[in-house]
């Protein structure tokens, strides 16, 4: 069954929490069709459209990224998997990143902390995947990759949850690599996993250095939810058209790499049947760590095995 999703404020919430009310229930292998807002609680349609603003119907008082949801999936119990398989992704026409003006380590770093914050202004066509903006003079030309940034379900402890650092349950996680034909696992901790869903990513790096990427609403989101009883997880894991992929989220990169490193060598194990030494020895020749992003709270790291780079 195909549910679709309106994009307005009774459909959104900036937080996560075990207590919220799902806004769709759903069988295991539904598919919902929805829009999502930009990073500012904004949406436009077109150029000549007036933008609209909304609002989280969870009324927090520092609400963080517009997410829809929560969707829950019947008879989804804790210790299942949910998997979010990602069918098609079109962003909107306009998309906007910032740098510099912000107290963070980064801009600590590169000295871009007393400086007035700058605002990158995209236009993106959406038919032929590009991106153009100007900085002076100059016009910028970009080949766009679409994604989510934030897919998670909710967490198991009690209370509110920021959305920032991406967590066990998912969340924030702002993996480029998760493009249309993309299944993204996640381990589920509540009766009906109640999904959610935002950030929509015209285009980013790797690390996602400025604490931005092309932030833009998406004019088409389609997701497939099937709850999995055949996988045990404790962390998310991910299935692109190109890669198998394991993720770790720690405050220190050594440790989220660690953390991405164990879930790889754990499931190269499994598939072939090889002890954990080997299945290490094997990955440093065919395993890539990738720095997933350093920008929130709980710095992420990925690490990617090729379709096909092992026979």
């Amino acid at each position: 069954m195909i549910h679709t999703l309106n994009l307005n404020s009774e459909n959104l919430h900036g937080s996560f929490s075990k207590n919220y009310q799902p806004i769709l229930t759903v069988n295991s292998g539904d598919s919902i069709q929805l829009t999502t807002p930009d990073i500012q609680w904004g949406y436009s349609k077109s150029k000549n459209e007036e933008r609209m603003i909304f609002h989280s119907k969870e009324q927090e008082e520092k609400p963080g990224h517009p997410i829809i949801g929560p969707i829950a999936i019947r008879n989804a119990k804790p210790g299942m998997v949910l998997e979010v398989r990602l069918n098609d992704i079109v962003p909107g026409w306009y998309g906007r990143n910032w740098a510099g003006g912000i107290k963070n380590w980064q801009n600590e770093k590169l000295g871009l902390i007393d400086i007035e914050k700058i605002e990158l202004d995209w236009e993106l066509n959406p038919t032929t995947m590009t991106g153009s903006c100007k900085i002076g003079d100059h016009e910028f030309h970009v080949g766009l990759r679409p994604f989510m940034g934030l897919l998670g379900v909710a967490p198991s402890e009690p209370g509110v949850h920021s959305t920032p650092p991406p967590r066990y349950c998912g969340g924030n996680i702002d993996c480029k690599e998760l493009v249309r034909g993309s299944s993204l696992f996640l381990p589920i901790s509540v009766d009906g996993a109640l999904f959610s869903i935002g950030d929509g990513h015209a285009l980013q790096g790797d690390g996602e250095v400025s604490g931005t990427a092309i932030e833009c609403p998406m004019d088409f989101v389609d997701i497939t939810l099937i709850v999995r009883e055949d996988m045990h997880l404790h962390m998310p894991r991910a299935k692109t058209p190109e890669e198998w992929i394991t993720f770790g989220f720690h405050e220190d990169l050594n440790e989220a790499a660690a953390g991405a490193l164990d879930q790889m060598v754990q499931l190269m194990q499994q598939f072939y049947g090889i002890t954990k030494a080997e299945a290490t020895a094997l990955a440093s020749a065919t395993v890539d760590l990738r720095v997933t992003q350093i920008v929130n709270g709980a710095k992420g790291v990925h690490a990617v095995l090729r379709h096909g780079s092992i026979r």
